[in-house]
């Protein structure tokens, strides 16, 4: 049997990394590089993105669009972990458990784009609560949460891992204070939203993990909406999915989540927490920044 051939263009940053370690023990798979001594043979790159089966980009966005096209070869499928091409047309969104039928559109896919790890958790909570109208299309959202610090990209990576004083040591940075980020034409999207979120994120001194929070104010709502209810739309849109967890609807054993909890895997765990008294509930999404995140 003939291997399918692999291609990732950028293997040594952080995101390429991880995918040639997830994929090295894949018998059915053949990895393929650019030969040390060719590595800056634009030819020869070109040549290996039109003869494999499958061509990963792990770039940014401007160098994605570029390496896209290169490949002219049609048969040679593409998946784009940049935020070049997620909302555009001509390619699938590639988060298996958010439509119905969205893991057929990306198995025949020719070109993917991978979901950014802020868009997973607020997409997987966000998006079941507008189709089945508990939530307005046009509600004033509020996402925020902590990500480590391997979200930002190589430059973040290596000012808080150089051994130098220049470093950075604080603890926690909110970033984007602009209140414009690249993800959120991607959130409005794919959520069907009628109005931009308000998104406040933010990274800690930690290489990996992550929390996703949507708080809720649920006497705002048009009409009355318990935790309840909105626990049950997520657990029944998520049931026997193997990599999307709803977790019961108790707060954690001494009433804390840590953002680590699920670093290493391929796992996105959904919480709703609720007040009662006060009508606040707390929507959060718990996953691996570069694991189910990228």
């Amino acid at each position: 049997m003939i291997k399918p051939a692999i291609f990732i263009d950028g293997d040594a940053g952080t995101t390429g990394l991880q995918i040639r370690e997830r994929l090295k023990g894949r018998q059915d798979l053949e990895i393929v590089g650019i030969p040390a001594e060719k590595r800056k043979d634009a030819d020869e790159r070109c040549r290996l993105m039109n003869d494999v089966d499958l061509v990963i980009l792990c770039l940014p966005d401007d160098a994605a669009r570029e390496a896209v096209a290169l490949i002219r070869n049609r048969t040679v499928r593409i998946i784009d972990a940049s935020t070049a091409h997620r909302v555009a047309s001509e390619w699938v969104y590639g988060f298996p458990e958010l439509l119905a039928g969205q893991s057929e559109r990306i198995h025949s896919a020719t070109k993917v784009s991978n979901p950014g790890c802020w868009p997973t958790g607020a997409l997987a909570l966000i998006r079941p609560l507008i189709a089945s109208r508990l939530l307005p299309s046009d509600h004033p959202l509020s996402i925020g949460g902590i990500s480590g610090y391997t979200g930002g990209g190589r430059q973040l990576i290596e000012a808080f891992e150089r051994p130098d004083n220049d470093r950075i040591t604080d603890p926690y940075r909110l970033y984007g204070l602009q209140l414009t980020h690249k993800h959120l034409p991607e959130i409005v999207f794919y959520g069907g939203l009628a109005r931009k979120p308000l998104f406040t994120p933010a990274y800690g001194a930690f290489p990996q993990g992550m929390l996703v929070q949507v708080p809720l104010a649920l006497w705002t709502l048009p009409r009355k909406v318990s935790g309840s209810e909105i626990y049950e739309v997520l657990a029944a849109k998520y049931e026997g999915q193997p990599f999307v967890r709803v977790m019961p609807l108790e707060p954690p054993d001494g009433d804390v989540l840590s953002p680590v909890g699920l670093v290493g895997t391929n796992l996105l765990e959904l919480f709703v927490f609720q007040n009662v008294a006060d009508e606040h509930v707390l929507l959060v999404a718990r996953l691996d920044n570069l694991g189910k995140g990228a």
